[in-house]
């Protein structure tokens, strides 16, 4: 078994992605991202091989991306999140033309070609209020688990508005609308709206043009889906496992640029 290895190192989460020669994924792992990050790969990957009964001698390459992507010297090659988002997403909805990335630090907007690369991407400038992490930190807030946020955030029937563009002041709009007797739901609920309007707006400045496709963790919020849908007035894709897609696009580009070495 000859295996590609694609690690994406994001800012909360490590994402493995086990692509074969022929460009099949066959297995994926995830872990919390933490200090050492030698050892966080090197764990990572060990848990991923052990699950499809593979080992370290089928790995024969080995690709990084996300924050962290200069840091594991165990690495062959490297790439950077916007080309690996861009490559994955085409490479698991192959009409997609925009990709949305909403990560726990900053969210990105990229427009793309048939073949997955990359026209033009945007990211968010401004705060973490724009990002997945303000998510994280409403959920502790509010006392409720990051799984349930996106249930909960579906029921919210009258959203309050969160204007902010700086996380801290957001916080503060929170604990507001919680002294004013807001629901938990419409709290999380305008959360969603909040990014969801953000992330809109990034999409708009590289042109919006159908597919779209929503990758990283935020996609399993339900209520985020639902936000940006109704944003966009567009449908949206959603990968079956999203926060494995950057980690999957760029082992497929690590494929890819070996067999041109071969050619």
């Amino acid at each position: 078994m000859s295996l590609i290895v694609g690690v994406d190192i994001g800012s909360r989460g490590t994402k493995i992605a086990l692509v074969d020669r022929s460009g099949g994924l066959r297995g994926w792992h995830l872990a919390r991202t933490r200090p050492p990050f030698e050892d966080l790969v090197e764990n990572t990957l060990a848990a991923a091989l052990a699950e499809i009964g593979a080992d370290r001698s089928d790995v024969e390459h080995i690709i990084t991306t996300g924050f962290g992507r200069s840091s594991y010297p165990g690495r062959d090659t490297q790439v950077t999140d916007i080309s690996a988002a861009a490559f994955g997403a085409a490479a698991i909805f192959p009409n997609t033309r925009c990709v949305i990335d909403v990560g726990a630090q900053s969210s990105r907007a990229v427009h793309i070609d048939g073949g997955g690369r990359v026209k033009e991407f945007k990211s968010n400038d401004k705060c973490a209020a724009g990002a997945g992490g303000f998510v994280e930190r409403a959920a502790r807030y509010l006392e409720i688990t990051l799984d349930d946020v996106g249930t909960l955030s579906l029921a919210g029937r009258e959203p309050v508005t969160i204007s902010s563009v700086c996380a801290v002041l957001a916080e503060s709009e929170i604990i507001n609308h919680v002294s004013q007797g807001c629901s938990v739901e419409n709290i999380l609920r305008g959360v969603h709206n909040s990014l969801a309007e953000r992330a809109a707006a990034l999409l708009k400045r590289v042109g919006i043009e159908e597919e779209i496709t929503l990758v990283g963790g935020m996609a399993r919020q339900r209520g985020m889906v639902q936000a940006l849908v109704e944003m966009l007035k567009l449908p949206v894709n959603i990968p079956e496992v999203p926060e494995t897609v950057n980690a999957l696009g760029a082992a497929l580009l690590a494929k890819r640029r070996l067999e041109r070495a071969a050619a």
